[in-house]
Order: C-alpha cells, then sequence, then structure tokens
C-alpha cells in the first residue's frame, strides 16, 4: 500500500475557531473536546471574545479569523466550523477565504431541519441574545424570513455567564434558563416543530429542552456530526459470504 501526505495532523476532519474565553464549558459545549465522538482541531481567535463577536458583530476580527482559518486547514482539517451561531455573519467571507467546506453557524440547519415537518410546522431559534440576532446574521445562514425566535437573555443565569465571560457558573440555574425559554417560545409560536439551538454553549441542556417541549431539538452537534460524516465517510466492512443471510 502506498499513500500520500501533505498534512501536519491525520484523523481530525473538522477544524473549530473558538472564541477567546473562560467561563466553563461543561460536556456538550463544543469548546470541551470530550463532547465529540470524533477527533477535533481548536484554533482559538485572540481578541474574539463572547462581548465583541455577539454584541459587537466581531467588528475588526475577520482578517483574524481567516489566518485561524487557514492554519488550520494547513495543519490537517478537511472542513471549517465555529463555537458560534453569530458567527454566520462571516460565512461567505470564511468559505472564500479556504479550498474545504466552511459551516459557521448551527443556523444554517434552519432549512434543512424544515423540510424534514409535518406541513404547516416550522423550525423556531433558540438564541443567546434575540437583542444582537439580526436579520443579516439569519439571512446569511439562509434562515426564512418570519422564523420564530426565542431568547435566554430573561434568565438569570446562562446568558450573563456566557457573553460577560464569567469563571463561574450555576449549571442548574442555566439550564432552567434554556428549559423555560424554549417553553416561552413554543408558546408564544404555534405552528412550531422543532428547535434549532444558535448557541454552542446551550446544547448541554437540549435533552432537558427536548423533554419540556415535547419537540426534536437540533443544535451544533447534530450539524457537526452530518458535516464529519461528509468530510470523513465511515468505511463498512465488506459481508462475508454467509453473513445477513435470512
Amino acid at each position: 500500500m502506498v499513500v500520500t501526505g501533505g498534512k501536519a495532523i491525520y484523523g481530525a476532519s473538522i477544524g473549530i475557531l473558538m472564541l477567546e474565553a473562560r467561563f466553563p464549558r461543561i460536556p456538550g459545549d463544543v469548546g470541551n473536546a470530550l463532547t465529540w465522538d470524533f477527533p477535533v482541531l481548536y484554533r482559538i481567535v485572540r481578541d474574539a471574545s463572547p462581548h465583541q463577536v455577539v454584541r459587537r458583530r466581531a467588528e475588526g476580527l475577520l482578517e483574524s479569523f481567516v489566518l485561524a482559518a487557514r492554519e488550520l486547514v494547513a495543519d490537517g482539517a478537511d472542513g471549517i466550523t465555529t463555537n458560534c451561531g453569530f458567527l454566520s455573519l462571516y460565512q461567505r467571507e470564511l468559505a472564500a477565504s479556504v479550498d474545504v467546506p466552511v459551516a459557521t453557524s448551527s443556523l444554517m440547519q434552519v432549512r434543512m431541519v424544515n423540510a424534514t415537518l409535518p406541513a404547516g410546522r416550522i423550525a423556531g431559534i433558540l438564541t443567546i441574545s434575540g437583542d444582537s440576532l439580526t436579520s443579516e446574521h439569519l439571512a446569511s445562514a439562509g434562515v426564512p424570513e418570519g422564523t420564530p425566535i426565542g431568547t435566554t437573555e430573561g434568565g438569570r443565569e446562562f446568558t450573563r455567564v456566557i457573553l460577560d465571560n464569567e469563571p463561574q457558573m450555576d449549571v442548574e440555574a442555566a439550564r432552567r434558563d434554556n428549559v423555560e425559554a424554549a417553553r416561552e417560545l413554543v408558546s408564544a409560536h404555534a405552528g412550531i416543530g422543532a428547535i434549532v439551538l444558535e448557541c454552542t454553549n446551550m446544547i448541554p441542556y437540549a435533552a432537558d429542552i427536548r423533554a419540556a417541549t415535547g419537540l426534536p431539538v437540533f443544535s451544533m452537534v447534530s450539524f457537526l456530526s452530518w458535516f464529519q460524516s461528509g468530510l470523513m465517510p465511515r468505511r463498512y466492512r465488506m459481508a462475508v459470504r454467509g453473513e445477513g443471510a435470512g
């Protein structure tokens, strides 16, 4: 067998552009390596704080994200993503800057989820900051106009800890914030058939949201699991004679 090189690292097909933050990242969070069933590569984008990216539209950071994306590809990544749904604003620019697929935001799933739902049902979005999520963010991710949006901003823990980059978090309080926001979203908008989590820090609470609302919940983990399966398709063992015979 002859193999060809060219990369510094092999076997980790997804490269994740990370905000520079110090808030707790529990299992389920995109920034916790234990979340993944496959290896990933991380690259921190310096000065890309949660506040700067979410509340200030990542102003002045495009060049830093492009450089980090190119470094991940040079190291061996076959696809690029980020750990913040608000970086949908940079989808076009990042995709144009590297020669691999780019999936910046969980919001890019909304159209795909809508296609799976029964007639008359649509996906709703749960975001960490409804005040900051603009029509430009949504359009950049291909989200249809009129998509219902809920937010954890009314809670007491989750949004504050993440966006203010606090070093401690009450996980149960954050869980309640997410569940209550999801319930409010579903209650306020008839016809929601699924929920898409914009924020990659919401993923640890996806199962609780599913239990509380009875609706399918899609997140950056569901999106990147699909993404990774295309970058590195599973190789199946050939059936031997007699296997599977009825």
